[in-house]
């Protein structure tokens, strides 16, 4: 299809009203999303995708606060993507599912849960700053799941925009193979256009349409050979990342653009190529050329490899075609609280079909569920719908032990796929009510906001009895507890902000601990032999019973008390009552010597005190979150910026220079990161800006821990 054909097809779907008649067809869907660095474009891109296509008659303004995607007051008063929206619209007969994502990395929950259930992907790019630090973090995060993505070069009209280098930094810092598919005409001040390379056709937008109106040209005749040799390289890499293109292209070199469209989504589906386009979203220019593309080489449902589950039953891995007459297999992979109608549970239907009134097995919790509501997602509006078919992103109302993260399948043929990874928190807040009347709303409230969010974490101070809320950092934090006061209308009073420790053990420990006590004139025993030892970093922890202490239990639904007394042990740490983490604590033995007394809380008893135990043999240790932070700075200054993260026991991992700017990049621990932004722009006379998120945890240095172990 032609760019003058396709231009026509959207004129026919703005005149239908943005979306053809009938059912939607798999091949025919496209559920992708936006991901990117703050501030590189993503929901301007996304307000002009909406605008094009139909969906909207407006043009919606971040700065004015009255965009479709962002529509939390949180979001407008901020100018800032806090939560993951889901709308839909059509172009060239295709029904593009999008999801706008945050680019702060205090939210980076939202862009990993997303990408989780989407097939494919759409990476905005700052033309000035390049790839920056968020930008590698979305771009590992879709690695991950093997997304398919395009690349979008935004902002080519800003002061020190550079098309080339920031392509030259998606291969080099992103490892992609990224490929250009267009080039631009001009840039900073004089971007004009764009330059389609597959049909050699330039692309000049009428600003008073706000880029309605397309008009295509021939390529300027100073461009021609710059072009030329641009389409060289796209045939080339086409032909290097697909056999049926190389054997065509040892005939022809001079590919035709049907073939090299054909062969671009062929490559993008399998992630050997990574498509990069330009344009600016402010100024109207290349988001049309992006709709196209999005169409042409991002997969559908059905171009997907099948999804990957383990039986329930079996534990042996299975897959789940993508088809209506497959057994149902869905995942949950959000939760939001709307004041009409409850809890939504978003959800990606994998195989079969989701009916409205139908049981649904979780085979977490091994029990049913009853769909009592469907709706599909538009930002804050809902239409409620009668089923969700293969392929398709809707939200289910009135499910009860459903969390995120959760597979929702058939019951005769029952599989979980698999979780969605939930980074640890590295901030936290003490938190109470305004007064004893507000507490069990405070309660109530914040186990809503840890439904919602996996990365809100709340516990008790077992030393202080102080409630703990915790999150990704000082934002995050605040827009918590503003959401508390807003839409829970539950206030309540807040400490300082507070470094999220966590404790771990260097070595494995060992303990044989029995627990006999008479409480309220009645005997509780039970024996447990607990082994406690390291797990790799950043895997989180791990609590298990070994098949044989399990023989030895006079009920087997005590190993699940057993486990629960670790998971408690775990949670409550042996040094400063911090969390453990990357740590397996194993219970290999049990001993049982009056089953009368082997009660419930007995063995729940013996598990945390013998874990503890365990753990203090172990070598305990105390782990800090440090941050990877990336620094813009004058040259004139790094001596003294340097200086200033050494003071800070950070280290200097690389330096680069990008323009007339160095680029500074360390690791600091986030305790010395505190009040940063004024000390750097004291030390660089407001001249520099940094960015940072959490890059690891690492082990306390002696007298620091000595520090926090003693204050």
């Amino acid at each position: 299809m032609s760019v003058l054909e396709s231009k026509a097809k959207h004129a026919e779907n703005v005149s239908a009203g943005g979306s053809p008649a009938g059912d939607v067809r798999l091949c025919d869907i496209r559920n992708i999303g936006i991901v990117a660095h703050i501030d590189a474009g993503k929901t301007t891109t996304t307000e002009r995708i909406l605008f094009y296509a139909g969906r909207t008659h407006r043009l919606g303004n971040v700065d004015e606060g009255n965009t479709v995607t962002d529509w939390m007051i949180q979001e407008r008063e901020r100018g800032i993507t806090i939560t993951s929206a889901a709308i839909t619209c059509f172009w060239l007969g295709k029904c593009i599912n999008l999801i706008d994502t945050p680019g702060h990395v205090d939210f980076t929950i939202e862009v990993e849960r997303s990408l989780r259930v989407l097939d494919g992907a759409v990476g905005v790019f700052c033309a000035v700053g390049g790839v920056q630090p968020q930008s590698e973090t979305v771009w590992r995060q879709a690695d991950r799941y093997n997304v398919p993505r395009l690349a979008f070069v935004n902002k080519m009209d800003r002061m020190g925009a550079d098309f080339d280098r920031c392509v030259s930094e998606i291969r080099t810092k992103l490892h992609a193979n990224a490929v250009r598919v267009e080039i631009p005409i001009g840039k900073e001040d004089g971007f004009k256009g764009t330059i389609d390379l597959l049909e050699r056709k330039a692309h000049f937008y009428d600003e008073a349409s706000s880029g309605r109106e397309v008009e295509v040209t021939e390529i300027p005749e100073e461009l021609k050979v710059e072009a030329e040799s641009a389409r060289e390289e796209l045939c080339e890499k086409c032909a290097d990342a697909d056999d049926e293109t190389a054997e065509k292209y040892l005939e022809n070199p001079d590919l035709s653009a049907e073939e090299l469209r054909a062969s671009l989504r062929r490559s993008v589906v399998a992630g050997k190529l990574v498509p990069v386009l330009c344009g600016s979203s402010l100024r109207d220019k290349g988001v049309q050329q992006l709709l196209d593309a999005v169409v042409w080489y991002l997969p559908s449902p059905e171009d997907r490899p099948p999804v990957e589950a383990t039986d329930l039953k079996t534990e042996a891995k299975v897959t789940r075609d993508c088809d209506a007459g497959a057994p149902l297999t869905s995942l949950v992979f959000k939760i939001a609280t709307d004041p009409y109608v409850g809890r939504l549970f978003f959800v990606r239907v994998y195989g079969g079909i989701l009916k409205k009134g139908q049981n649904v097995f979780n085979p977490r919790t091994r029990k049913r569920e009853r769909v009592m509501k469907l709706v599909k997602l538009s930002a804050d509006e809902q239409t409620e719908v009668e089923a969700l078919r293969t392929g398709e992103i809707g939200a289910i109302v009135g499910l009860k032990q459903t969390t995120t993260g959760d597979t929702l399948c058939a019951e005769f043929q029952p599989c979980y796929l698999e979780r969605i990874t939930v980074p640890e928190p590295v901030m936290s807040i003490a938190i109470e009510p305004k007064s004893s009347a507000d507490k069990g709303k405070l309660q109530d409230s914040l186990e809503q906001l840890a439904a919602e969010d996996p990365t809100c974490q709340v516990r008790v101070d077992e030393e202080t009895g102080q409630m703990i809320l915790s999150g990704m950092g000082e934002l995050h934090l605040e827009i918590l507890v503003d959401r508390l006061r807003r839409e829970f209308k539950c206030g309540a009073n807040t400490g300082k902000p507070m470094v999220s420790y966590y404790e771990t053990v260097s070595g494995t420990g060992k303990s044989d601990f029995l627990f006999d006590q008479t409480v309220g004139g009645k005997r509780l025993c039970a024996g447990v032999t607990v082994e406690v030892s390291p797990r790799k970093r950043g895997s989180g922890y791990a609590v298990e019973v070994a098949p044989a202490a399990k023989r030895g239990l006079p009920d087997e639904r005590l190993a699940g008390n057993i486990e629960q007394g670790l998971t408690n042990g775990i949670l409550t740490g042996v040094l400063a009552r911090y969390p453990m983490t990357d740590v397996l604590a194993k219970v290999t033995a049990v001993s049982v010597t009056d089953e009368e007394a082997a009660t419930d809380v007995a063995f729940v008893t013996a598990a945390v005190m013998g874990f503890r135990e365990a753990a203090k043999a172990a070598g305990p240790e105390l782990l800090e979150p440090i941050m990877s932070l990336d620094i813009v700075t004058p040259p004139e200054y790094v001596g003294d910026i340097m200086g200033d993260i050494n003071g800070r026991r950070g280290a200097v991992r690389d330096m680069t220079m990008r323009g007339d700017m160095q680029i500074v990049r360390a690791d600091v621990p986030l305790a010395e990161l505190f009040g940063y932004a004024t000390a750097i722009r004291s030390l660089s006379r407001g001249r520099a800006g940094y960015t940072m998120e959490p890059g690891a945890f690492a082990e306390v240095p002696r007298t620091v821990r000595e520090q926090l172990l003693n204050r």
